[in-house]
């Protein structure tokens, strides 16, 4: 399954919202500085799709706002 995440990185409150089919806007605390907000993001994607972190990967986006992510399910 993919999954795109606008991300909002250095927010004052972390929060995740369903924007369409398989779309999320996640707003995470972390700086995006030593690809911290990533894994946050990636941590709080897996936890929305009930997955464990390892199962989700960013396949596209690593330095824009604009992600793909890629879970896989077992």
């Amino acid at each position: 399954m993919y999954i795109r995440v606008n991300a909002i990185a250095g927010a004052k409150k972390e929060s995740v919202k369903e924007i369409g089919e398989n779309r999320l806007e996640i707003a995470v605390r972390e700086p995006a500085e030593r690809n911290m907000a990533n894994k946050r993001i990636t941590e709080l994607v897996a936890a929305y799709c009930g997955v464990p972190p390892k199962a989700a990967r960013i396949i596209n986006g690593h330095h824009s706002p604009h992600k793909m992510f890629s879970i896989h399910e077992k």
